[in-house]
């Protein structure tokens, strides 16, 4: 992936005792519970996506950043981040990590970096690009699914 906005590649340590973090048998086993791809907002909004008509593709290997649903016809790549991991509200949280913080601040910045990587490949590419917040897809369902059905629209897309 190129760099071309600007910035130095953040580097994040090794998550291991050898590097100064430490973590509990209980801790370890919460985080491996953690889940990459098809979450609950992740479900939600595709199968609600998928009842107004609209056919994708799921964490498509061919496309950088791999979306979490794509649609090629329509050059439309759509991201649900979670608030944690992609830095929302980041400044403001950022502050608050309490433990292993020379870790999680990289790691979450990194994140946060490698997200405009991947925005500008696929923008390089022709492809218009959503992303939503997973507290979004909870909360406000409707509102991000119109989002996607008014850019559908304007493209050409037809439900009948």
């Amino acid at each position: 992936m190129s760099t071309n906005y600007g910035h130095a590649k953040i580097k994040v340590p090794r998550f291991n005792e050898a590097s100064g973090f430490y973590t509990t048998k209980k801790r370890s086993k919460i985080m491996s519970r953690i889940r990459g791809k098809n979450t609950k907002p992740e479900m939600l909004f595709r199968s609600a996506l998928w009842a107004k008509g609209v056919r994708y593709r799921v964490d498509s290997k061919s496309l950088p950043g791999r979306p979490d649903v794509s649609i090629k016809k329509y050059k439309l790549a759509i991201f649900i981040d979670g608030e944690y991991w992609h830095g929302y509200n980041w400044q403001e949280r950022k502050s608050k990590i309490k433990t292993n913080r020379d870790f999680w601040t990289p790691k979450i910045e990194r994140n946060m970096q490698r997200d405009k990587e991947v925005n500008q490949e696929l923008f390089d590419l022709g492809f218009t690009i959503f992303r939503f917040w997973d507290k979004d897809i909870k909360e406000e369902l409707d509102k991000c699914l119109n989002d996607i059905m008014v850019y559908l629209d304007l493209a050409g897309f037809n439900t009948q």
